[in-house]
């Protein structure tokens, strides 16, 4: 095990904690119409974070936390099966395009540094990894298993990654001994899906030792403080089903991770933590308040939740339900989910329709916990469609293409009289709005009334 001697760059909250304001507390106030001293005060007490790399020149920072538009991530990355860069690439670009807030490179097959920086090139929105995920396949490409690993590869290519200038990184800190443990005398249905999680778990019963993340974990604070990157605490006990949710193992792990939030709090590193995973509907509060007050509202990125196992190929709809409701009851950044979930790895199309389901969710829930902030694109969609100002509600629509695909299967906007109504074909000449401005001699409405 290397020794780290010393770090020489300030963290967001360090920074904050000494009255200083930078460039990345100014930007998120900005975006999020906020003064920036509630930005820094937040960052003070790790209510919120900003995911910006040190070493990345070319992102905007994202401010995500207590009193911030609920963001959304995109996954994208290479699998063994399935391996092409450019595809990847792609669908990087579809993920900005479409306006996913932060990206995560999940790959597992092909050349994994190349895919990493390529992608840091392609966009410029904070780029999340899961380095367990590469130190799997360089064992196998040392001819030896996952359960071989030592401290200094683990290290090492969490290391590479911070150098590369990845912004937040999902670490498997809390699978503990005793939960494996427990997990192996009482199993689950699902057992473990989280990939990092269970790659830990297969080393600590191979080695019957605790977890070297979290043996480790003071030395993991010093790489993060040195580069600014956020620790993601990753929850690899999230359950796989319904039938698994809110169990002895969850809550456990749970309760592990609100240690080391504030661990890293008192290292000036910045944290958030991540939740379930499957849960049925009336899991959901209970288990966004319960995660708030174990880890003193630091902010929670959840997966969904997938709120019902009967829908594979509709998966981005369950995530859609669950994640509105994990938003409203307090998550702050949800993961989207695409219509392959369970079934493969997702296409351009998966990416595009699990981003806009996501972003519908995480909207719909900002409209109450943040009021006008949100709902005045509403009111400005809601008046534009008072007045059948097609033009306008196509550029207000979350996806305006589609918008205008639609509107325009079986006709064209008509030209005349510029404050002649146009209905859609749904109802034609028996449009309510347009029979009301008729009889009723409504006149348009002002934009945004």
């Amino acid at each position: 095990m290397k020794v780290y001697i010393g770090a020489f760059m300030t963290t967001q909250m360090e920074l904050a904690k000494h009255g200083s304001i930078t460039d990345e507390m100014q930007a998120v106030a900005k975006r999020e119409k906020l003064s920036v001293e509630k930005i820094r005060q937040r960052l003070i007490d790790g209510r919120i974070i900003i995911t910006k790399n040190t070493r990345r020149e070319n992102v905007r920072p994202i401010g995500i936390g207590e009193g911030l538009e609920t963001k959304v991530n995109a996954n994208i990355g290479t699998s063994a099966e399935i391996c092409d860069l450019e595809l990847e690439l792609e669908k990087a670009r579809i993920s900005v395009k479409y306006k996913a807030d932060t990206l995560m490179d999940l790959s597992t097959g092909g050349a994994l540094d190349e895919i990493r920086r390529r992608i840091i090139q392609e966009i410029d929105i904070p780029l999340g990894t899961v380095p367990i995920y590469q130190i799997a396949i360089e064992m196998l490409n040392r001819k030896k298993a996952i359960v071989e690993m030592d401290e200094d590869i683990i290290f090492n290519i969490i290391e590479r990654h911070a150098k590369d200038g990845i912004d937040f990184m999902t670490l498997h800190c809390g699978v503990t001994k005793s939960i494996i443990d427990y997990l192996k005398k009482y199993p689950r249905l699902m057992g473990m899906v989280s990939r990092g999680g269970t790659f830990l778990a297969a080393w600590i019963l191979h080695n019957d030792a605790e977890n070297p993340l979290y043996t480790n974990y003071d030395y993991l604070l010093e790489l993060a403080h040195q580069y600014d990157f956020s620790i993601s605490l990753g929850d690899g006990l999230r359950p796989g089903c319904i039938f698994d949710a809110s169990d002895w193992s969850q809550m456990t792990e749970l309760l592990t991770i609100s240690e080391l939030v504030k661990r890293a709090r008192a290292a000036n590193v910045q944290v958030m933590v991540e939740g379930p995973g499957h849960l049925p509907l009336d899991h959901i509060q209970s288990n966004m308040r319960l995660q708030k007050a174990l880890c003193d509202n630091a902010p929670f990125y959840v997966l969904g939740p997938i709120i019902t196992e009967i829908a594979p190929g509709y998966d981005h709809i369950t995530c859609a339900i669950g994640g509105t409701l994990a938003a409203l009851y307090g998550a702050d950044f949800l993961c989207y989910v695409t219509p392959s979930e369970h079934l493969g790895l997702p296409n351009l199309e998966d990416v595009k329709n699990g981003i806009i389901a996501s972003r519908i969710a995480a909207h719909a829930a900002d409209i109450v916990k943040l009021g006008k902030r949100a709902s005045d694109w509403d009111l400005a969609m809601a008046t534009a469609r008072a007045n059948l100002d097609w033009e306008t509600q196509f550029k207000l629509a979350i996806d305006e293409e589609k918008a205008r695909t639609i509107f325009s299967r079986s006709r064209k906007i008509q030209k005349g009289d510029s404050d002649e109504l146009v209905p859609c074909t749904m109802c034609g000449e028996f449009c309510a709005l347009k029979i009301l401005s008729k009889y009723l001699g409504v006149k348009k409405l002002p934009p945004k009334c």
